[in-house]
């Protein structure tokens, strides 16, 4: 990892090789890929943690337990819609006559809902194409619809329904619509390679494209990255043609099965951000967990959840019970009956759950960033010294530098501070896997 970048509210870092195996621990720590469509695009490369605290707006992971998906009215809405279309009536009103179901095939449909089968239901190479006796022909649907899982390189086509998307629905156009922007945007993501799962069958990992069309014609692309444990939607462009389509939805239906039937066990939908309107649909997509910024421990997104996210600015779910604070608005903080020690631990909750008025240039120790090891933890847990560092084409250690042992870790104005905080919020697992290049 090199250029260290520390704000406000986030610290971020590059790289050059960042292995699936790698980004998943560092999403699992509340890190994500920048993905903001602009001249530092993506590059594939830039890392960041938003600090849940002191945002305006804390973002928090979000993952659906893909196998476990639970299903609410308007997402099946959504790919029944989508599916009639593509099939027709006409062949729809065929090929229940040539292949029908039985009462039990039709009762258990009608009672659960099966996302993998409803994703594949209109998919081409799914359909029955019984022959028609009367043509002594095949049916066929009225569209032939395709998704395919493609690598994350640069086409014509795919270029031609970015810069399609981006003036539609952005409503922006050239220079944010460039081939360099886009390369840097949606092509140079995690290096793509397999992995054999327990029971013999190879995964993806990496980064791809997910290309959806139809009667041959790119009407959609989801860029995902496949993790170990994880299918990451990281964006998704769409042709102004499908837009009545719920393009989002069938997507995100999609990308749950390939969770599913790849066994990657989850589906990740990067941040969920509360106080956002625009964020809320994730939440939908249940059984949700939200990663708590201080434990990286996986809760239940619920309904006392959600009312907790509402009444308070910034929440840790851990911290929360441990003080047994309750979901709803705290007004009286004496009606609790809490002892000295309890209530003073409660109140310094609550203040640090308001955001901080602090300098752009401040550091994550001085911002008391949640989830960040403080000074005292690295200097015991972490040995910054032995830290790899690459300089031009060998590997040192940073110990090895002269200057090294002048600086401190307290001092983030020095090169062992500013790496201090990079290695307080990887956490020790990642600084040991990892090679720091300061060039």
């Amino acid at each position: 990892m090199r250029a260290l970048i520390v704000g406000a509210v986030s610290i971020a870092a590059e790289s050059q090789s960042i292995v699936p195996a790698i980004y998943q621990e560092l999403v699992d720590r509340g890190w994500r890929s920048k993905t903001h469509v602009d001249y530092s695009a993506r590059s594939g490369t830039l890392y960041y943690k938003p600090d849940c605290r002191n945002s305006c707006c804390p973002h928090y992971t979000i993952r659906l337990d893909a196998k476990n998906f639970q299903s609410i009215k308007d997402q099946r809405q959504a790919v029944n819609r989508w599916n009639k279309y593509v099939l027709g009536q006409e062949y729809i009103f065929k090929a229940a006559r040539l292949c029908p179901k039985s009462r039990v095939e039709k009762k258990q449909r009608k009672a659960c809902f099966n996302v993998c089968e409803a994703v594949h239901e209109s998919e081409y190479s799914y359909v029955q194409r019984p022959t028609d006796r009367k043509t002594k022909e095949a049916i066929e649907p009225a569209h032939r619809y395709e998704v395919n899982i493609e690598p994350d390189t640069f086409t014509e086509e795919k270029y031609a329904l970015f810069a399609n998307y981006q003036k539609y629905v952005h409503r922006e156009g050239p220079p944010k619509t460039s081939k360099a922007g886009f390369k840097r945007f949606l092509c140079s993501g995690l290096k793509q390679s397999t992995q054999e799962r327990a029971d013999g069958v190879q995964q993806r990992l990496g980064s791809y494209h997910q290309c959806y069309r139809i009667d041959g014609r790119l009407v959609a692309m989801g860029v995902l990255d496949l993790l170990p444990n994880c299918v990451s939607s990281v964006y998704l462009i769409y042709h102004e043609d499908v837009n009545d389509w719920n393009f989002g939805k069938l997507s995100a239906l999609r990308e749950i099965s390939l969770a599913v039937e790849g066994g990657y066990n989850y589906y990740y939908m990067g941040f969920y951000i509360h106080s956002c309107t625009k964020m809320r649909y994730k939440g939908k997509y249940r059984p949700s967990y939200l990663l708590d910024p201080e434990t990286y421990d996986w809760n239940p997104f619920d309904k006392d959840y959600s009312t907790r996210l509402s009444s308070r600015k910034y929440v840790s779910l851990a911290r929360e019970r441990q003080l047994g604070l309750p979901a709803h608005p705290l007004t009286d903080v004496e009606g609790l009956g809490l002892g000295p020690n309890q209530k003073e631990v409660l109140l310094r909750y609550l203040e640090e759950a308001r955001p901080l008025r602090i300098k752009r240039e401040a550091s994550v120790f001085e911002a008391n960033m949640p989830g960040i090891l403080s000074p005292e933890e690295v200097r015991r847990d972490i040995n910054l010294g032995k830290w790899r560092l690459k300089l031009n084409d060998i590997v040192v250690y940073l110990e090895d530098l002269v200057f090294w042992e002048r600086g401190d870790i307290a001092d983030s104005s020095s090169l062992k501070g500013v790496i201090a905080q990079l290695a307080a919020s990887l956490g020790p697992s990642l600084v040991q896997q990892l090679v720091l290049d300061i060039g």
